[in-house]
């Protein structure tokens, strides 16, 4: 064979490796994952509210990569997602398992999942679950300030002030005060068991606090416990300052002019 020949063979065959080599690097970039799932909505219907519900959303990598899950994460913390595995090969599957505590929510509600993904269509996908919540007849707690402000008070001077609370429910209200400087009353009539408010109604609460020693600034907090479901606890705060009846009569001597 000639040296023409050899160099045609040659270069025919660096030719041909090149063209293989190609068409491999090629059909290996042509691989990717994909991501899909069975659904992307789930309703739970109508639900009593308090329950945990749950749903799988199952999903398979139809592509011809491995699928990875790079984030997996919900709209709200009263929703948790959980992931089967974060790599799934060609054809198989793979399961992300929601949990909706419906405690404290009510009517309809609507809760998704972000899923991030490495496939390159949709690297980004949503998830949605939803149910319509009932709430059982309950009581419902409202106080017409959570912070009182006394001003000026005098040294052993009792301190004494006024607060409505309110049973906006269906049910019967009952409300424990406690702070161990204060008594309750009702009306005229210390509060000794827990306060009882019909359904609607509303009670107009006298408190009445120890007198202090100490000069300054006075902080209380009453602590207000209740049957309420959504606010069994709730604090309300009583702050002022206590000075000496010298004192108050030294102010109103500086200011008494500007008082006029």
């Amino acid at each position: 064979m000639g040296k023409s020949a050899t160099y045609r063979n040659t270069i025919s065959g660096a030719l041909g490796l090149f063209l293989l080599i190609s068409a491999a690097g090629l059909m290996a970039a042509d691989k990717n994952p994909a991501l899909k799932f069975n659904e992307i909505k789930w309703d739970f219907g109508q639900i009593k509210q308090g329950k945990v519900l749950t749903h799988v959303f199952k999903f398979e990598n139809r592509g011809d990569a491995p699928l990875l899950i790079h984030n997996v994460r919900t709209s709200c913390g009263c929703a948790a997602a959980l992931i089967s595995s974060r790599e799934i090969a060609p054809g198989k599957n793979g399961e992300i398992k929601v949990t909706f505590n419906t405690k404290g929510y009510e009517g309809r509600q609507t809760k998704f999942v972000y899923v991030d993904s490495n496939d390159p269509q949709e690297p980004k996908k949503q998830l949605v679950v939803s149910a319509s919540l009932d709430v059982p007849p309950r009581p419902l707690s409202d106080v017409d300030r959570d912070s009182i402000e006394m001003g000026l008070l005098l040294e052993s001077e009792e301190l004494q002030t006024l607060s409505r609370i309110t049973n906006t429910g269906e049910l019967e209200l009952t409300v424990e005060m406690s702070n161990r400087n204060a008594t309750f009353f009702k009306g005229k009539k210390e509060i000794s068991t827990p306060l009882k408010i019909a359904a609607g109604k509303e009670v107009e609460v006298l408190m009445k606090i120890k007198p202090r020693k100490t000069q300054g600034l006075i902080r209380e907090y009453i602590l207000l416990k209740t049957n309420d479901p959504q606010r069994p606890n709730l604090s309300l705060y009583v702050s002022g300052y206590i000075v000496t009846e010298q004192q108050l009569k030294d102010l109103f001597t500086r200011y008494k002019d500007k008082l006029k």
